[in-house]
This record gives structure tokens, C-alpha cells and sequence, in this order.
């Protein structure tokens, strides 16, 4: 114990140089949707790379893909302990609309104990803190408990569409026995957590076309379809008044939720009143029969992501549109397949679609949902040191989004990850004044430390 007293008091002793080496990180405007910031995308994988190197990582490097280069680095002189394959990103979102950002997205400032700026907790900041519990271990002994291998990629916020293909051509490179990710929230402030389950996603387009161009609904209303008529009745097909989703087999492969875990989520500090006036909605509403959080993390869902069609600019236009468009989206559960979920509503779509119009549907993206086992010991490694970073018991939970990339670790190199995240849930990752709780920060820079040493513990 001695030994992590140390790594501890190394920490605390230089938690103000990290906030000052996090504004330079937070400062890099990486944003990867955007092609007038590919220098700046570039110039955060290097800065990335610089940081790994200072800490102490060896054979570090950028391997370039057919989109942004992934940053690398290794440690592997623990004979006997197990490898740890540290996953995060470098990239981040867009900052539109900026007049809403209190202060520049990309002029880190500090107000309240929390830094505010693009990237600082999804996922620069969170990365960050890895990289300076390395430091800690490497600066005062020399060594790390564990192998670490460091992989940060730099196109998460624009799909992560050559991950895949680069996780499943370096298995050997990337060979471990278990991946950490920081790019999540806790449950709630001062409720430290842990997450053991992620929702997968089905993303589409549907395009709807009734005649060759728009026509004057005097003349010829009432002689043909209406796309966006057509459109509203297709998607109100797709669920029942009590929000259950009516694509047939759609239910087929959902795991359902065990009594275990319903009443490990009851005992969470969850207000539901609280919660519906912080979205301000009048009510709440999902699939009957279950909570909130049920829904939330643990049942599948569809949902219309936008919508366009006709006229729809300041006065009157009497128009019938050629065309209506509409993005939706399923979040599916743990054994759900994106593939099959797809096949099912392509025909479904097909079948409740009359006639009158020409249907086209687009499959635009998909992955699988992700759940560790409950009781699996990195997930409790990773309890202990939530615990010995933040002085408290973490909770259990899932996420109602998706990381698509932790189904591809699982299937290409066989093995588990652990959610390791310390955002709060107001933390605007991809909205303005994205923010980073800097106690949180501090204690999950202590709290990765642990991690480390509770890994290497289990062999």
C-alpha cells in the first residue's frame, strides 16, 4: 500500500501543472467532421503522441488509416500481469451555434471547479487523466504494475468508419486481456459509477416520392398521395399507443432484464419529477410496464431523428411535396443483431408503405449493443479503485447510448472492456459549454492509478 501512497501523493502534489497541460490539449481545435480542421486533427494526434512519450510509454507512433492517424504507445515490462488496452479518442464535435458557448469553445477557462471547452469531457479530458496516471507510476518508480498499450483514435465523432477494419488487421498490435475506455458519464454528481452495458444502434433514411416535382394543391389535390401525408401515417405505424414497437420479430433476440438487475437500479438516487422538469417535458413517456431507467438503458427504442418535406418557409405555399424524407433510428439491446433489426423493418416499411409513392430506404449506421457480465472481475477491479479514487461505493449501471467500437473489441480480439468514465451527465458533451468537473478529473486521475494496480492484482 505504501507504494500507491506514493504514486497518490505525486498526484496531489501536481494536480495544478495538469489543468495547465489540459488547457493546451483542450486548446487544439480537432474537429474531425469538419476538412478545414484536418491540420488541427493532425496536430492533436501529435500532441497526443508527445504527451504518451513525456509520460513514459515506449514505441510510440502514428498509424495512419485511410482517415486520421491512430496514436499508439506501449509499456510491456510487467512479465505474468495482464495487459491493459486503453481506448479513447482525440477528436471532437463541432461547436455550433458558438454564440451560445459562454466563453470560446477553444479558449479553455476554468469557472466553478469545472473547465470549460470542446473536447474537455468527450474525450481529451478523459484521455488526459490516463496519460498522467502513467506519469505518476513511470516518474516515481520507474515502472508501471500492469502492460499498457495506448490506442487513440481521431475520427469518433464522424462514425469511426475505418476502426473496424484497423482493429481487425492489428489483433496482434493491439493483443490484451482487457480494454478500458473513459468516454462516459457517472450516474449523477457526487454518484461515482461504473457502466456494464451500452445500447447498439440501426440508423436509416427513408425517402418518399409521390411525382416528379412539387404540384399546386388546388389543382391537383385530392387526384394523388401526399408524400408527407403518406410519411406521417408510416411512422405512427411503427409503434402502438403504449410505445411498444410493432415491426414484427423486433422482440425476438431482446435479453430481457433480470430481476437482479431491476432491483439494483431501483436503489439508485433517481428523481423521476427531477429529471422531467430538467428536459422540460410535460410528461414522460416510453414503453409501458417498465421505469425510466429501464427504458432508458435496458429496452430498445424508435425514434424519428428528423424530418423534411414541402413548404416550410415564412407564409402560405399551397403545395402537395414530391418528396418527404425521414431520418430514424433504433437503439437495441444486448443479443439484438443490427443486420437482422434492418432485414425486418426494410419489409415492414415495405409493407405498410402504399403504392401511391416510390419508397426508398438507406441503411446508414449500425452496431451492436454491449454488456459485460455482472460480476465479471475487471468490471469489480474497476469498482475498488472507483472507490479508492473517489471515497465512495460506485454504482452499477448502463448506458442508453452506443460505442459501437466496444462489440468490435469483444468480437475481434476477444475481450471484455470496462466503462471507466468520470463526465457528469450536464456535461454537454456535443452541445455548447461542454464542461469537465475538475474533482472529478483529480479523482480519476487517483482512481485510473488504482485501476492499474487492481488489474495487476488479478493474475
Amino acid at each position: 500500500m505504501m507504494a500507491m501512497d506514493q504514486i497518490v501523493d505525486y498526484i496531489n502534489l501536481h494536480r495544478d501543472r495538469y489543468v495547465e497541460e489540459l488547457k493546451q490539449y483542450l486548446s487544439i481545435p480537432s474537429i474531425s467532421a469538419l476538412p478545414q480542421h484536418a491540420d488541427d486533427v493532425r496536430r492533436a494526434a501529435e500532441w497526443t503522441a508527445t504527451a504518451i512519450t513525456e509520460a513514459g510509454l515506449e514505441n510510440v507512433r502514428l498509424l495512419e488509416t485511410p482517415g486520421n492517424p491512430v496514436v499508439y504507445g506501449e509499456w510491456l515490462h510487467a512479465p505474468g500481469k495482464p495487459t491493459i488496452l486503453y481506448y479513447g479518442h482525440y477528436d471532437v464535435q463541432p461547436v455550433d451555434p458558438v454564440n451560445l458557448w459562454t466563453s470560446p469553445p477553444f479558449e479553455p477557462t476554468v469557472r466553478d471547479g469545472e473547465i470549460f471547452a470542446r473536447g474537455a469531457a468527450d474525450d481529451k479530458g478523459q484521455v488526459f487523466m490516463h496519460i498522467k496516471a502513467v506519469e505518476a507510476f513511470m516518474k516515481q518508480q520507474g515502472r508501471l504494475p500492469v502492460n499498457i498499450k495506448f490506442f487513440i483514435e481521431g475520427e469518433e465523432e464522424v462514425g469511426s468508419m475505418n476502426l473496424d477494419a484497423f482493429v481487425r488487421s492489428h489483433q496482434e498490435l493491439l493483443a490484451s486481456d482487457v480494454v478500458v475506455i473513459s468516454d462516459s458519464p457517472m450516474f449523477d454528481r457526487g454518484v461515482p459509477s461504473i457502466c456494464y452495458g451500452l445500447r447498439g444502434l440501426a440508423y436509416f433514411q427513408i425517402d418518399l416520392r409521390g411525382t416528379k416535382s412539387d404540384l399546386h394543391s388546388g389543382s391537383f389535390g385530392g387526384a394523388v398521395a401526399n408524400p408527407a401525408f403518406v410519411l406521417a401515417n408510416v411512422l405512427a405505424a411503427m409503434k402502438d399507443r403504449s410505445g411498444r414497437i410493432k415491426i414484427p420479430g423486433f422482440y425476438d433476440d431482446v435479453r430481457e432484464l433480470t430481476e437482479e438487475e431491476r432491483a439494483e437500479w431501483r436503489k439508485l438516487p433517481f428523481n423521476e419529477t427531477r429529471y422531467r422538469k430538467e428536459l422540460g417535458a410535460p410528461k414522460l413517456f416510453g414503453e409501458s410496464g417498465y421505469t425510466t431507467l429501464e427504458r432508458v438503458w435496458g429496452r430498445p427504442t424508435f425514434e424519428v431523428n428528423g424530418l423534411l418535406s414541402g413548404f416550410t418557409g415564412e407564409g402560405a405555399k399551397t403545395v402537395i411535396p414530391a418528396v418527404a424524407m425521414a431520418k430514424v433510428s433504433m437503439r437495441l439491446v444486448p443479443a439484438q443483431d443490427p443486420d437482422k433489426i434492418a432485414a425486418q423493418f426494410e419489409a415492414y416499411l415495405k409493407k405498410v408503405c402504399p403504392k401511391t409513392v416510390e419508397v426508398k430506404v438507406t441503411r446508414m449506421q449500425g452496431g451492436k449493443a454491449w454488456m459485460a457480465e455482472f460480476d465479471n472481475k475487471f468490471v469489480r477491479a474497476a469498482g475498488r479503485a472507483i472507490e479508492k479514487g473517489f471515497g465512495k461505493t460506485p454504482v452499477f449501471n448502463r448506458e442508453g447510448g452506443s460505442i459501437p467500437v466496444v462489440s468490435t473489441f469483444q468480437e475481434a480480439l476477444g475481450v471484455p472492456s470496462v466503462l471507466f468514465g468520470v463526465g457528469l451527465p450536464d456535461e454537454n458533451a456535443h452541445a455548447p459549454d461542454e464542461k469537465l468537473d475538475l474533482g472529478n478529473f483529480h479523482n480519476g486521475i487517483i482512481a485510473s492509478a488504482y485501476l492499474y494496480d487492481e488489474i495487476a492484482g488479478l493474475t
